[in-house]
């Protein structure tokens, strides 16, 4: 039979769940075992997000239908000397669909727990492929390496591409000041300014609010940068990764510049006729950015086509982390450790997701990077 996806709603209790993927037999009679082990995955939150959740699905749909292709059946895992299930499937990914080792292992780890979840309902009789073997990984500097007792070793399943972490891409000033001279709109300027400042993600700025932004001439005291809470919970429409509230610093000057756009700019795309919105910024019809931000990631990328650079939010974000990161190793504030602030600026949960700049500006030349803030600051007059 061949294997078909459905679009239906997944309904648990009564109640709707969108976009959940349901894997049908073109019998129209539900793949239990796929459709178990979704219920199980994730919605015991073993995912964060439910934006990640069609992307489970699309793994497993596209190995049953290699599968079926291949006139296979997916609990034929007893194959003697032939290839495993799932080791199969990785060298169709890697060589006939030409995907990157990364986009093969993130299915290859979905389709895994589901052997895991297949082996512990007895479904199967093993697993189709081996648990763990140990693997020696690269050797960098590491904030805890003095108490590490890996050896450079780590386990991992036996049928997943090696791992060739590349380090992330970020912009130079010289194409920062390229990238905010071709932003024309002042609107979409203002937005990669803020970016740049805060390290803020897609779905972050998109739902940036309006209220988070005040005369910080105001504000009493000297304090060069100004605390700014990032709560999804205080009904000012702020969305964050997790719904996790943080806060965030951004400079006196900066929110100076905020406050001027909102008060002489931002008024062009509020619409008399509709109810004020939350959000700061607002596209063309007056209407706040969906909330995934993937408009964003259009107006930034063809912001960049213009003057010859590939640029995305998520490059934007990498390129405050690194240069802001630099700034701090250079002019150390008293009691401040630069990774732990970055790590709550950037809203990381594991200090080592944070690492991987450090292990950046480890690699890049002494003069590659200036002080960061003042710079972009010294661009409000000129962009």
């Amino acid at each position: 039979m061949e294997l078909v996806r459905a679009t239906e709603d997944f309904v648990i209790a009564g109640q709707p769940h969108p976009g959940f993927p349901i894997l049908l037999w073109n019998s129209m009679e539900s793949c239990a075992p796929a459709n178990q082990f979704f219920r199980h995955y994730l919605l015991r939150a073993a995912i964060g997000s439910k934006r990640s959740w069609p992307s489970t699905g699309r793994a497993l749909y596209d190995f049953f239908s290699f599968l079926e292709a291949h006139d296979i059946g997916w609990v034929d895992v007893e194959r003697g000397e032939a290839k495993s299930l799932v080791a199969a499937y990785r060298d169709y990914c890697l060589t006939t669909c030409k995907l990157a080792p990364n986009s093969t292992r993130q299915r290859l780890t979905y389709i895994c727990k589901f052997y895991e979840y297949a082996l512990k309902q007895g479904w199967v009789k093993r697993l189709p492929f081996a648990s763990y073997e140990e693997r020696i990984v690269r050797s960098q500097e590491t904030f805890l390496e003095h108490v590490g007792s890996s050896g450079g070793k780590t386990m991992a399943n036996d049928v997943m591409p090696r791992s060739y972490k590349a380090l992330p891409k970020f912009l130079s000033m010289h194409e920062i000041k390229s990238l905010l001279a071709a932003a024309e709109n002042p609107h979409h300027r203002m937005m990669i300014r803020l970016a740049l400042h805060s390290g803020l993600r897609r779905e972050e700025l998109a739902a940036f609010p309006l209220a988070y932004v005040f005369d910080p001439d105001k504000v009493q005291g000297t304090e060069r940068n100004l605390r700014i809470c990032l709560d999804p919970f205080d009904g000012s429409g702020m969305v964050t990764k997790g719904s996790k509230p943080r806060t965030i610093y951004l400079s006196r000057t900066f929110m100076a510049e905020l406050y001027r756009y909102v008060m002489k700019v931002r008024g062009e795309r509020v619409s008399p006729s509709k109810p004020p919105q939350k959000a700061l910024f607002l596209n063309q019809f007056g209407e706040p950015y969906a909330e995934d931000g993937k408009s964003l990631n259009r107006i930034i990328n063809e912001t960049g086509k213009r003057v010859g650079i590939r640029v995305h939010t998520h490059i934007l974000r990498h390129t405050y982390a690194t240069h802001t990161l630099v700034s701090l190793q250079r002019n150390p504030a008293n009691g401040l450790n630069p990774l732990v602030f970055l790590q709550r600026q950037l809203g990381h949960s594991s200090i080592q997701s944070t690492m991987v700049y450090l292990h950046l500006i480890n690699e890049m030349a002494d003069e590659a990077v200036l002080a960061y803030d003042e710079e972009l600051n010294s661009l409000a007059g000129t962009a």
